[in-house]
């Protein structure tokens, strides 16, 4: 597989916004706020336990290439991602906060996440930390996609904060899914490092899932206590909307040569959403601040 060339066609025009809002209503959460279900409560646990440092890295990634970056359109897209991602940040630092409370491991996680990011960014070729970036965007826009679209997903969020802060920041992941992809486009366009980059990022993503989720589970004492509630639970689990052939399908489909996010058209889902939330009478209007987020330089 050779290298690409740098794409000469102008970006396709998003709207990415970062809008100040604030989920604080988390003080009665309940232990296993997932539809009572024990092993997806720790699941959605421990991927919100990533997402802070994960995010502070997608940043410094792409930021790393913002001065590289002539189209007037990309530019204005970074400055918008930047923005989305330092709130979703700050909101999942929270969630995690109210989580640690209840027993989740989400601070050691947070720690640890830190420490291989950084370290990676010490000893990996800036295009390549900039390529990670691409493909784990790839997965959080398709796990969005299906929390967007399916309601099964949304059901099994059963706490209505909890529900509307994943909501939120499944939309804003679907808005920006193409920016880290056409940042590393513009500087770089090299086709073996992307899907090389994907598939070691694969193999780390699902690992580190696994095993935080087991360690997490392992510290829940009714979990322990009533394994056959835990067994019903890994059961349900087989038929989770976000373990489908379909979202396996989507999820490979990076590898492809060729591939572009945009190849999964969410411009509907994305206004259907944007009007449910935010728009006149949306869920979330009424938290977000008046002015909303600048882009962070």
């Amino acid at each position: 597989m050779t290298a690409a060339p740098v794409l000469d066609t102008a970006v396709q025009a998003r709207e990415i916004r970062a809008r100040r809002i604030s989920f604080d209503r988390l003080d009665q959460l309940p232990k296993h706020y997932a539809g009572d279900d024990v092993v997806m409560s720790h699941v959605v646990s421990v991927l919100s336990a990533v997402f802070p440092e994960g995010e502070d890295f997608f940043v410094r990634t792409v930021r790393n290439y913002r001065d590289q970056i002539t189209d007037p359109e990309l530019e204005k897209q970074v400055g918008g991602f930047i923005g989305q991602e330092a709130i979703h940040g700050r909101e999942h630092r929270a969630f995690n906060d109210r989580l640690a409370e209840l027993g989740y491991p989400t601070r050691g996680i947070d720690k640890r996440v830190g420490i291989v990011l950084r370290f990676g960014e010490r000893v990996l070729p800036k295009d390549w930390q900039l390529a990670i970036t691409a493909a784990l965007e790839h997965y959080t826009a398709t796990l969005a996609g299906v929390l967007l679209i399916d309601p099964r997903a949304r059901e099994i969020i059963a706490d209505d904060e909890v529900r509307h802060l994943l909501l939120w920041h499944a939309l804003e992941e679907s808005e920006h899914k193409a920016v880290a992809f056409d940042v590393f486009h513009a500087v770089s366009g090299n086709e073996r490092v992307r899907v090389n980059v994907m598939r070691f990022t694969t193999f780390g993503f699902l690992a580190s899932g696994v095993l935080n989720t087991i360690a997490s589970l392992a510290m829940d004492r009714s979990a322990r206590r009533d394994p056959r509630r835990l067994l019903r639970s890994l059961r349900n689990a087989r038929t989770s909307p976000w373990l489908t052939r379909q979202v396996r399908a989507q999820i490979r489909d990076y590898n492809r040569p060729g591939f572009h996010p945009d190849d999964h058209d969410t411009t509907e889902l994305e206004r259907h959403w944007r009007n449910e939330l935010f728009g006149e009478g949306g869920r979330l209007a009424d938290r977000v601040a008046r002015r909303e987020a600048a882009p962070t330089n």
